[in-house]
């Protein structure tokens, strides 16, 4: 399980040092993929094969189904890491996220989130909760 918070930043050969904490989970390889809100994502190779069957069990028929499949993988990535523990971000998940240098690196359970600093830090940043809001969305979860 992935947690904490670090900020770093991507080099000028778009290389970023994944922080030893979350990288001590992930192995020698990882996956690298857009998410759902304007950032990446990093999946162990084990957790990317866990959601690629539940994707799979997913109705082909659907027109959202196949945009998410492609939204999904089709920039997914293989990533190795460097003696320095860096992995290269393609040029096209940089422009995804909006990342030019500085970054917010997070452990989000099951996988890292690679947020763009000042994407993140943006008030009109939905991803990011108050408190309160968060205790009134799990409600409807019974949690």
């Amino acid at each position: 399980m992935f947690m904490g918070t670090t900020y770093n930043s991507i080099d000028d050969k778009n290389r970023m040092i994944v922080p030893s904490k979350l990288r001590a989970g992930l192995g020698s390889r990882c996956i690298l993929t857009k998410g759902l809100d304007t950032c990446l994502l990093i999946y162990t190779e084990a957790d990317w094969e866990a959601q690629m069957e539940k994707i799979s069990k997913l109705p082909e028929s659907d027109p959202k189904v196949r945009a998410f499949i492609r939204h999904f993988c089709a920039n997914a990535c293989e990533c190795e890491f460097d003696k320095q523990g860096r992995i290269v971000i393609p040029q096209e998940l940089k422009n995804y996220a909006g990342i030019e240098k500085e970054l917010v690196t997070m452990g989000a359970m099951s996988k890292i989130e690679i947020w763009a600093r000042d994407v993140w830090d943006s008030p009109s940043n939905d991803s990011k909760m108050e408190t309160e809001d968060f205790a009134n969305a799990l409600v409807e979860y019974n949690f």
